[in-house]
C-alpha cells in the first residue's frame, strides 16, 4: 500500500507543477488554488508512504517519477525538446526508481 501512496504523490508532483505553471505567477487564482492544493496532499501522501518505506527511497522515487511525469508533460503539451539525450537521461531516471523499488521490495 505504501508504494502505491507514493506512486499517487508522485502523480501529483505533475498536478502541482503544471497547475503553477498554468497560474501564471499566482495571478490566475483557480490555477494556483489547485497547484498549492495538490502539493499538500502529495505531500501528505509521501508523509503516509514514509510510515513504512525508508525515506532515502521514498523520497528519491517521489521527486524522480515526479520529475519524469513533469518533464514528459512538457513534451507532450508545451513542445519542448524530445532529443534523444533528454529522453535518455529520462530513462535513465526511471531505470533508477525501478533499481529502487526492487531493492527495497
Amino acid at each position: 500500500m505504501a508504494w502505491l501512496l507514493l506512486v499517487v504523490a508522485a502523480g501529483l508532483e505533475l498536478v502541482w507543477a503544471t497547475a503553477l505553471e498554468r497560474s501564471d505567477g499566482f495571478t490566475r487564482p483557480w490555477p494556483a488554488l489547485l497547484g498549492v492544493s495538490a502539493a499538500a496532499l502529495s505531500l501528505v501522501l509521501l508523509t503516509f508512504a514514509l510510515r513504512s518505506l525508508p525515506m532515502g527511497t521514498a523520497y528519491a522515487v517521489w521527486v524522480g517519477l515526479g520529475a519524469v511525469g513533469v518533464a514528459v508533460a512538457g513534451i507532450v503539451a508545451l513542445g519542448e525538446s524530445a532529443a534523444p539525450a533528454r529522453l535518455a537521461c529520462l530513462a535513465l531516471i526511471v531505470l533508477g526508481v525501478v533499481g529502487l523499488r526492487l531493492l527495497d521490495g
